[in-house]
């Protein structure tokens, strides 16, 4: 699979490709298995009528599908020399999981404490409109969904999302620890950063793709430990395993908990806008809960654990979604592991385990783990600190996931 195209993309974007301008009037249907609260716009607007939003022609075909997410986490200052960046334009490098023929992303000002204004976006270099307009105000805590834009969108490739933005108030919401490299140019120069900043999914109208996989998770979904710029979070092998057939949206946050706030909002408060309410969304996978059990304060009871994982999966089933969900892989060797914790991770699994939580279980741990030593990893998945894994755990993982339970109307092969 071509998972470095992005270098050759990216500079071609820098040399200042003539941007396209595909002012071309598009709609399509946008379908939910549930009922989701992503703003409805379908069309670019008519250039004689901008004040109003064509409907979907009657022959049109196909659906809106994410095919790359990223969960907003915190709020930070973008500055240099201490002078906040004022002027930037960022370019956000984001790898797909399927393809279409228009596409569209999503904008967040989730963490900001001023307006976000943003006077000029484009995809692959394709202009992108909001309501019409070249250039959108998001207000603080808001989020805004583009016009689609007539682009064509290759599967398991490298996009570019380009955003400038004229000013640099008030704290910048974004999905830091990436693994994947995007770049800031300001008026000191380029500089390369692991953060996605704004951007918080792209979507895709596709007429080949049946819908997307949404996974939400912490650092070991996150893909922390795996190789930068190569695309081998676990999430990524099933994307691969796909065959760009289902979209897979990526919603892991490094330290994330599901009972309490920490790294990013806690899952549980997170779920429907990381999840549920994305575009396409037919399955959803949950691998949670280690960092409520290895982090301090510690959450000691396996059963409030197990109940928030239920309450998610009830959540899903209310917006006619199917749910699998992972158990908890070992730690031992890590700073926080002590026998205790351990009890505590183990008796999770076998709430798991038992059923009534999830409508699929994904044993990660009967995976990952030492044969030898079941509170440790496979020394030959381990990353190095016992916690996280290295490409080929993520590989192994990503592996692990059945197709068929996880998009049931597939063939039970890998070969989509």
């Amino acid at each position: 699979m071509p998972r470095r195209q992005g270098y050759a993309l990216l500079i071609a974007l820098v040399a200042g490709t003539a941007a396209l301008a595909a002012a071309v009037a598009f709609a399509g249907p946008l379908l939910f298995s549930g009922s989701g609260t992503r703003p409805k716009q379908l069309a670019v607007p008519d250039p004689r009528s901008v004040a109003r939003t064509p409907a979907a022609p009657a022959h049109s075909t196909g659906l809106w599908a994410a095919t790359w997410t990223a969960a907003p986490v915190a709020g930070v200052v973008d500055s240099y020399n201490g002078s906040a960046l004022h002027r930037r334009t960022i370019r956000n490098v984001v790898h797909t999981s399927i393809g279409g023929d228009a596409a569209r992303i999503t904008l967040s000002n989730a963490f900001g404490t001023r307006p976000l204004v943003v006077d000029h976006a484009t995809v692959n270099t394709r202009p992108v409109t909001f309501g019409g307009a070249g250039t959108v105000t998001v207000a603080p805590g808001g989020q805004i969904v583009s016009d689609p834009v007539t682009v064509p969108v290759a599967a398991d490739s490298d996009l570019v999302v380009t955003l400038r933005t004229p000013t640099a108030e008030g704290p910048v919401t974004i999905h830091e620890r990436s693994h994947q490299t995007s770049y800031v140019d300001t008026a000191w120069g380029t500089r390369r950063t692991d953060g996605w900043r704004y951007l918080t999914a792209v979507d895709v109208h596709t007429r080949a793709a049946g819908g997307t996989v949404a996974v939400i998770g912490d650092s070991l979904t996150a893909g922390t430990g795996s190789t930068l710029d190569t695309n081998s979070r676990w999430p990524d092998v099933l994307a691969d395993r796909l065959h760009g057939r289902y979209g897979v949206a990526n919603a892991g946050i490094a330290g994330n908990r599901i009972l309490r706030d920490g790294r990013g909002v806690r899952a549980t408060a997170r779920f429907d806008r990381d999840v549920l309410d994305i575009a396409g969304v037919k399955t959803v996978v949950i691998a949670l809960g280690i960092n409520d059990v290895q982090m301090s304060p510690q959450e000691s009871d396996p059963q409030r654990i197990a109940d928030a994982l239920r309450s998610m999966t009830m959540r899903a089933h209310a917006r006619g979604l199917r749910v699998a969900g992972a158990t908890l892989m070992p730690y031992e060797g890590f700073p926080t592991w002590t026998p205790a914790r351990d009890g505590v991770r183990e008796r999770v699994n076998a709430l798991i385990r038992a059923g009534g939580i999830f409508d699929h279980v994904i044993d990660f741990d009967a995976a990952a783990r030492d044969p030898y030593r079941p509170t440790r990893l496979r020394p030959a998945y381990d990353s190095g600190d016992h916690l996280h894994l290295n490409d080929a755990g993520y590989r192994q993982l990503g592996s692990l996931v059945d197709l068929t339970a996880l998009v049931p109307d597939r063939p039970e092969s890998d070969q989509l």
